[in-house]
C-alpha cells in the first residue's frame, strides 16, 4: 500500500483495460463501468473485437447492441464499436455525404483493400472514442463523464495504441495528422487517459504485464498507476491447519477409510497441488510488484463466468481501495 492514495480511478475520462488473453480483462472492465454507474457516474463501455460479451454480463441472455450505443443499467451505456462502420460514420462526417459512402463502403474491391490495409482500425477506433469523450448532452455537460474500453489482449494491444503516435510522424499535413496528433495528445494526458493492465499471478503473463508497463510508460507516454493481479489461489491451509498436512495423509495409508472422500494419497496429492499454486501465485505477485514498480490490485479466484450487475459491482470494489485509503 503506497503512503498517499493514488489519484482517484473515477477522475479519468478515458479507462484502457488491456492485459494477455485469459486474463480476465473484459470482467474487469465490465465490472469497472457497473460499479462506477452504481457511484453516480455517466458510463459508456466500449468493447471491440469479433464477439460481444459485455451486455451478456451485465443481463444474462442480453441480445448483442451493436454499434449503436444501448444503455444497460441507469447511467450506464455500451457500445460495440465496429471499425468500418466508425469509418463509414467518419467519412460522412467530413463529406457530408453519408448516403454516398455508404455505397463506396459496400463495394466489394473497396472491403478487401480495407481488410489488407495495416493501421486504419486502430486509428478510427481510438478516433471514435475520442469523439464519444468529447459529446455533449443538450446542457454542454460531457455526454459521458468516464468511457471504459475493453481493448485488444496485450499482444495487439500495444501497437493498437500506438498507430496515433506512427500516423502522426509519418503524415506532414492535413486533416489524417490533426486527428492523429488529438487522439495522441488525449492517450498521452495523464489527467484524462489511465491504462489498467490486468495480469494473472502466474509466470507468462506476469512477465508479459512488465513488458506492457514499460512500453506503455517509455514507449507510448502513457499513464499507469496500478495493476490488477487477477484470480488470485487464496491459501489453501490457513491457521490452524498444519503445515505437514499432506504428509500426514500419506502416513495414513489407503486403507483408513475416509468416508465418500477420495482416499488418503489422492487427498494428499491434492494438498499438495492447491499449496504448489499458492506459491506460485505469491511468487508472480512478488515479481509483478517489483519489475512494475506499480502499487498491485489483487482480485480473488472465482469459479465459473461472473455475471449480473450487483456480482460485479461487488467484485469491481477491491479496485477503488488504492484510492480511496487514508
Amino acid at each position: 500500500m503506497p503512503a498517499e492514495p493514488l489519484p482517484p480511478l473515477l477522475e479519468r475520462r478515458l479507462i484502457i483495460v488491456t492485459g494477455k488473453g485469459g486474463t480476465g480483462k473484459t470482467t474487469i472492465a465490465t465490472a469497472l463501468g457497473v460499479a462506477a454507474a452504481r457511484r453516480g457516474h455517466s458510463v459508456l463501455l466500449a468493447e471491440m473485437g469479433g464477439q460481444e460479451q459485455i451486455p451478456q454480463r451485465v443481463h444474462p441472455g442480453h441480445p448483442p447492441v451493436g454499434n449503436a450505443a444501448c444503455e444497460l443499467l441507469p447511467r450506464l451505456t455500451t457500445i460495440h464499436i465496429d471499425p468500418f462502420e466508425a469509418l463509414a460514420e467518419y467519412l460522412g462526417l467530413q463529406t457530408h455525404l453519408r448516403g454516398v459512402v455508404d455505397l463506396f463502403m459496400r463495394n466489394r474491391g473497396v472491403s478487401q483493400l480495407l481488410e489488407a490495409a495495416p493501421g486504419w482500425r486502430e486509428l478510427i477506433t481510438l478516433g471514435k472514442l475520442w469523439h464519444l469523450a468529447q459529446m455533449e448532452d443538450g446542457e454542454g455537460r460531457r455526454l459521458y463523464e468516464l468511457i471504459v474500453v475493453d481493448a485488444p489482449a496485450t499482444g495487439h494491444g500495444m501497437t493498437f495504441l500506438d498507430v496515433p503516435r506512427v500516423v502522426g510522424s509519418a503524415v506532414r499535413a492535413g486533416p489524417l495528422r490533426v486527428h492523429a496528433r488529438r487522439v495522441e495528445e488525449f492517450l498521452r494526458d495523464p489527467d484524462q487517459t489511465l491504462l489498467l493492465p490486468v495480469s494473472l499471478a502466474e509466470e507468462l503473463p506476469a512477465r508479459e504485464t512488465v513488458e506492457l508497463v514499460r512500453r506503455a510508460q517509455t514507449g507510448i507516454g502513457m499513464a499507469v498507476d496500478r495493476v490488477i493481479a487477477n484470480a488470485v489461489a487464496p491459501d489453501p491451509f490457513p491457521a490452524p491447519v498444519p503445515a505437514d498436512l499432506e504428509q500426514r495423509l500419506r502416513c495414513l495409508g489407503d486403507d483408513v477409510k475416509l468416508g465418500e472422500l477420495p482416499t488418503a494419497s489422492v487427498l494428499a496429492e491434492c494438498g499438495a497441488y492447491l499449496r504448489a499454486r499458492y506459491a506460485l501465485n505469491a511468487s508472480c505477485l512478488e515479481q509483478l510488484r517489483q519489475d512494475c514498480g506499480q502499487p498491485l490490485v489483487t482480485l480473488p479466484y472465482r469459479p465459473g463466468q461472473l455475471a449480473g450487475a450487483d456480482a460485479l459491482d461487488a467484485f469491481a470494489q477491491p479496485l477503488f481501495a488504492l484510492s480511496e485509503a487514508g
